[in-house]
């Protein structure tokens, strides 16, 4: 498989080489990588008894090889300089190097950040750091991916506002768009995330529900492919060794539905109908060529702006919501011309 990891291989660091980005790959026990450290927008005063101008929030995200989280950075740059704040983006090299993200957060405590706006890539792993980091009078605020209830409760995590999508509806509409396509008796599979990822189990969820909607959709097989574009064509390859003749495709973000479109395509399966999320400029691409049927915009941008405005918000001492939902909008052929 040569020439096809090679092929791969160019279109998962196509995605990121693209946007500018040149990250170093390592391993998880390596130093996480730092999208930058952007120079305040305004100086302190340094008046007596004046509260300092600048704050020091910190965005963590699991990665930037996904050009998801490069539009969340956009949308928290652009509430910095709103706010006149200083803003430290610091991301993991893959969104499965849940270390990293440990480490991360165990060096902004240390860096003593005002507020910590984080994507975490596991909902329980990364619960007892963030808990050591509230403990150091750091504002927590969650976004993307949401942290486990019981988990923060028995570590005694509270007060932690969440930003994020319905991820169960938006993965349902997904799921629907191709579901409801279907008249006859057709085999269907699931590409999960993350497994202890919330998101990732919500996504699963609500493409289940509408499978099950559709008398004649039957699911032979549900994997998970870790949110990758080669894990994504791996266990698409899988899937279709076993199922040849699955039809329905839900992929639970657009990267494992590239990985498993390229499947496809090689392997010369014509008539597979495949879902994804995050509407990724690929995706919108593969949408208008006809090789995606559908994807959810879950508007990035807007996740890492609002992340940042409520991190201020809660270092004022500000009353916050406990849940800010952002609408979601699907995107098929017709809604993308």
């Amino acid at each position: 498989m040569g020439e096809t990891s090679l092929r791969l291989t160019q279109l998962h660091w196509g995605c990121v080489l693209a946007l500018g980005l040149g990250l170093a790959a390592c391993s998880d026990s390596g130093k996480p990588t730092v999208s930058g450290v952007a120079s305040p927008a305004a100086a302190p005063s340094g008046k007596p008894g004046e509260e300092p101008a600048t704050r020091k929030v910190a965005l963590v995200m699991k990665t930037l090889t996904n050009p998801f989280f490069v539009e969340m950075e956009k949308g928290a740059r652009r509430a910095q300089k709103e706010l006149g704040i200083e803003l430290l983006v610091k991301t993991a090299s893959q969104e499965t190097s849940i270390e990293q993200q440990i480490q991360i957060v165990e060096d902004l405590i240390r860096m003593k950040v005002d507020a910590i706006v984080i994507a975490p890539g596991d909902s329980l792993r990364m619960v007892p750091v963030l808990k050591a980091a509230q403990d150091a009078g750091i504002q927590i605020i969650n976004i993307d991916n949401r942290l486990d209830p019981e988990a923060m409760k028995k570590h005694g995590l509270s007060r932690v506002p969440f930003i994020s999508v319905d991820n169960e509806k938006a993965a349902y509409e997904s799921a629907r768009f191709i579901a409801q396509q279907v008249h006859k008796p057709a085999q269907a599979a699931i590409l999960e995330g993350i497994r202890s990822a919330d998101n990732a189990r919500l996504r699963k969820e609500g493409a289940e529900r509408a499978f099950k909607e559709n008398p004649h959709v039957r699911l032979v097989a549900q994997e998970t492919a870790n949110w990758k574009i080669d894990e994504g064509y791996a266990v698409t390859r899988k899937i279709f060794i076993a199922h040849p003749d699955i039809e329905l495709v839900f992929c639970a973000n657009d990267m494992m539905a590239l990985g498993a479109l390229q499947y496809l395509q090689e392997a010369g399966k014509q008539g597979v109908k495949v879902a994804a999320y995050d509407a990724l400029d690929e995706a919108r691409a593969a949408i208008k060529a006809g090789r995606l049927a559908a994807t959810v915009d879950q508007q990035a941008a807007e996740q890492g702006y609002q992340g940042v405005q409520l991190a201020i918000r809660a270092l004022k001492g500000d009353s916050l919501p406990e849940v800010i939902l952002i609408d979601t909008r699907l995107v098929t052929a017709e809604s993308a011309k």
